[in-house]
């Protein structure tokens, strides 16, 4: 029997990937205890979806701070003292500190709505759209001191369609988010994915890829 993996997810927004990552371990498919949900606003109605789950939730302010390395400092104290071993970035709109993420290294990882390294930063559909690309996606990865550079994990395509707009894109790879995030988490609760450099070597897949688009 694999002993649950502790796992925190960071949140600053709706948390539809929080109640992807809930869905599956709900459905005995993750072997994780979710320990606590963190967000730095209150009104965050992830916090909320992790109470109707009877989830612990804390909420710490980035306002109430002088520096984002005590803001982050503060985020580590609470992680540690409800026994954290993964902490999952879903939506967490700030940026950490260099302190922090080499405190969590290989601990610590974040989904963005691009095929990294490709549109990092804010509203990557948005940049892909006016790029003109034909193929966006998602990325889930190891998070390091930079913008989204950091190691792949596993990466999701889907089709960009001419009347695509920001949200109809954003829809679409959200779609892909639910299904990645969680499998991520399940790879390394598991031991099944090595890490070498840049190099992340992880199982195969059987996320939808981009000839299980129909054409339109």
């Amino acid at each position: 029997m694999i002993t649950p993996l502790p796992v925190a997810v960071l949140v600053s927004g709706h948390g539809t990937n929080l109640q992807a990552i809930i869905n599956e371990r709900e459905a005995g498919k993750l072997p994780i205890a979710i320990k606590v949900v963190i967000s730095n606003d209150s009104s965050a109605y992830a916090l909320k979806r992790a109470e109707q789950h009877g989830i612990p939730t804390h909420c710490i302010s980035h306002k109430k701070f002088d520096s984002r390395e005590a803001f982050d400092s503060e985020i580590t104290k609470a992680l540690e003292s409800f026994g954290v071993e993964l902490v999952v970035l879903a939506g967490f709109n700030r940026i950490l500190s260099s302190h922090f993420v080499k405190h969590w290294k290989f601990r610590l990882i974040n989904i963005h709505p691009s095929l990294v390294p490709a549109f990092p930063g804010l509203h990557a559909q948005r940049q892909a759209i006016e790029y003109g690309v034909k193929i966006a996606g998602c990325s889930v990865f190891f998070v390091d001191e930079g913008v989204d550079t950091g190691p792949i994990i596993i990466q999701s395509a889907v089709p960009v369609f001419p009347d695509d707009t920001e949200d109809t894109l954003t829809a679409r790879i959200l779609e892909q988010e639910h299904l990645i995030l969680p499998l991520a988490i399940y790879w390394i609760a598991t031991d099944q994915i090595y890490q070498n450099g840049r190099h992340v070597i992880s199982p195969k897949s059987d996320v939808p890829l981009m000839r299980d688009y129909h054409d339109r």
